[in-house]
């Protein structure tokens, strides 16, 4: 593994079917994040079939999809990738899942029609399809335990899933402007260790370099040196102030 060495090894699973709503960009800021801090970084595509290379993996990305992609991907997830990155995430690899990647990683996603298809179990959650579409700008109040400066999380959600934490996982963080995981508790996203599951694309990481840092740091078993960020934060508490004064 390359963990702690001046290497980055991100997997980007499925990116021919998992990528809707700007999760490129998640990985385009890894990439130039890390870059900047003079990392060599790879970038291994992991589609469907693939598995050459996950062990060396340090942090994988997972992207959303709508019902027809997860349905393409999930069987191969399952047999396919399941493992590796079981022994990747024991061995310290960071994780970052993205609506229905983070919905693949639980238990289970059951769709409108009641076709259920079994995730990995990788976080203690489980997804089942709601009546109506959580789409709009969101605002979230990281989990302090993070240690986010600031302490806050924008983005944009677009799900009809309703997923549920178990006990083996945190909230990212609670909901201040959106519906998060189900639009009831208040809650969004999950985090387990180094995996971190979310609802926000729009792409969150460009609007959140923190939690981009963050989970790069993860992935790497160290800190990082800071870097100028003043535009991205600009862009940050603009999105901040707009949703929050909306009545």
């Amino acid at each position: 593994m390359s963990r702690g060495a001046d290497t980055l090894t991100i997997g980007w699973l499925y990116p021919d079917l998992m990528n809707i709503y700007g999760d490129r960009g998640n990985v385009l800021t890894l990439y130039q994040r890390a870059r900047w801090r003079g990392l060599t970084v790879d970038v291994l595509e992991l589609g469907k079939g693939e598995t050459r290379g996950m062990d060396g993996v340090d942090l994988f990305f997972f992207g959303g999809g709508q019902d027809r992609e997860q349905g393409l991907v999930y069987a191969d997830l399952v047999e396919h990738k399941a493992e590796p990155l079981a022994r990747a995430i024991a061995g310290g690899a960071a994780v970052l899942a993205v609506c229905g990647g983070y919905q693949l990683l639980g238990h289970y996603y059951q769709t409108a029609e009641g076709e259920r298809y079994p995730g990995v179990g990788l976080l203690d959650v489980t997804t089942e399809a709601g009546g109506r579409r959580c789409i709009g700008d969101a605002v979230v109040e990281a989990d302090p335990a993070l240690g986010l400066d600031p302490p806050t999380l924008v983005g944009f959600e677009n799900h009809s899933g309703r997923t549920f934490l178990g006990e083996g996982v945190r909230p990212l963080g609670v909901v201040r402007r959106g519906s998060g995981n189900n639009g009831a508790d208040g809650t969004e996203g999950a985090v387990a260790g180094n995996l971190f599951g979310t609802y926000l694309h729009g792409s969150l990481l460009p609007k959140n370099p923190h939690l981009a840092d963050l989970i790069i740091a993860r992935a790497l078993g160290r800190r990082l040196e800071p870097l100028d960020d003043e535009l991205e934060l600009a862009a940050h508490r603009r999105i901040l102030e707009r949703e929050l004064q909306r009545r």
